[in-house]
């Protein structure tokens, strides 16, 4: 049962936090992430997923598809469109993050998450006066 009705997008670095059993205390902090909210991520999350878990976990490519279907399960998932990427674009101009970071940032905006949890982004900035961004470590 999610405990709040807020919605959330999950960056890539919170998921497979979620896999690794490398980090004990960010893994369990990870899945209540995603437990306890109304949790998105974007095909950009899974695509990075996938190559983090067979890149870095050594996970074999039939593994990868049993985590892919678990975060499709656990979270709402987010078709990157050519809106999307050209939103991206102008966050990227904007804040001067990467495009891909950009690209993580315009799906949650897209989503209308109030927050997106990342290891990697600056904790507490607020984007287009409608999204915080939380390092929940």
């Amino acid at each position: 049962m999610k405990l709040t009705e807020d919605k959330v997008f999950v960056d890539t670095n919170i998921l497979v936090y979620s896999y690794s059993n490398n980090e004990p205390e960010k893994q369990t902090i990870a899945r209540n992430l995603i437990a306890d909210n109304d949790s998105f991520i974007s095909t950009q999350v899974l695509q990075e997923l996938t190559n983090t878990v067979i890149r870095k976990f050594k996970y074999s490519y039939k593994d990868a598809i049993i985590a892919l279907n678990e975060s499709i399960q656990n979270n709402n998932i987010h078709v990157n469109t050519e809106i999307t990427i050209t939103q991206a674009c102008k966050i990227a101009e904007r804040y001067g993050f990467s495009f891909y970071d950009s690209l993580i940032i315009a799906a949650a905006i897209e989503c209308s998450c109030l927050f997106l949890y990342s290891e990697d982004l600056q904790h507490n900035q607020i984007i287009n006066d409608t999204l915080k961004i939380v390092n929940p470590f």
